[in-house]
């Protein structure tokens, strides 16, 4: 995918339009493109800061006026009333159609926030687990695997060894979510990968967890730090795993 290309599929990437086949290839683009990357990144603070501050303003002044000015003179001596135009009931509820509709379609098909990550870390760990490369740094050894990605990252993400509780540790690797760079730390259940992805964030509700063509999903937030775990492992033991992270992330 070129560069141009990449540029043109930002506006549906960012608003979760795009097809899952095409969002890969786009996040791979992403991934190696810095210059992609930054141009997706503003669109997202765009997009943002139009959802969060963007002004209302109110019908003008002129407006009434000219409504008035549309209103038939009454005899002499009989109070004005206000007939509005022929035209005004049929143009009002074609508005409130078109505001219904754009209202469902806002809600209906672009996805939230939470939908967004989910669609990217599931694709993540799809990607890494079919390219046969779950991982960059090789190791069960928490003082390793911790040094490499705080090397890599702007912060330093908690690194856990849980293999006394049956979830062995294989190593790590950095990916893109979300904007930004992110661990992922692999962990292994019998012949089940899980991927657990960490990044910092502010501590937020949302529904603790998601099931995708035959993947679940456990997220929590904890001591600044956001975490995502996903694998085909049953939802159960997925859920084990994420109780022993959140019990032993401020380690």
């Amino acid at each position: 995918m070129t560069h141009d290309e990449a540029r043109k599929l930002l506006h549906a990437y960012v608003d979760g339009e795009l097809d899952p086949a095409r969002a890969l290839e786009l996040e791979a683009h992403l991934a190696d493109s810095p210059l992609t990357r930054a141009a997706c990144e503003r669109l997202r603070d765009l997009s943002a800061a139009l959802r969060a501050d963007a002004e209302y303003y109110a019908a003008p002044a002129e407006f009434a006026a000219r409504l008035a000015a549309a209103v038939p003179p009454e005899p002499e001596g009989k109070p004005r009333r206000f007939a509005p135009p022929r035209w005004l009931p049929s143009a009002a509820m074609f508005a409130g159609v078109a505001l219904a509709s754009w209202i469902a379609a806002t809600l209906l098909v672009r996805p939230g926030e939470d939908e967004r990550l989910a669609t990217e870390v599931l694709a993540s760990h799809v990607r890494a687990t079919l390219s046969g490369h779950p991982f960059d740094v090789a190791s069960s050894d928490q003082h390793t695997v911790k040094p490499w990605l705080s090397a890599r990252l702007p912060f330093s993400p908690p690194v856990t060894d849980l293999s006394a509780q049956g979830f062995e540790l294989a190593g790590g690797r950095v990916d893109y979510v979300g904007g930004q760079r992110v661990a992922v730390l692999a962990y292994k259940r019998r012949q089940h990968m899980i991927d657990v992805f960490v990044w910092p964030s502010a501590a937020r509700p949302h529904e603790p967890k998601l099931a995708r063509d035959g993947f679940n999903v456990e997220r929590f937030a904890k001591d600044g730090m956001e975490f995502w775990l996903v694998s085909d492992l049953n939802r159960n033991e997925l859920a084990d795993l994420a109780r022993l992270l959140a019990d032993r992330s401020a380690l």
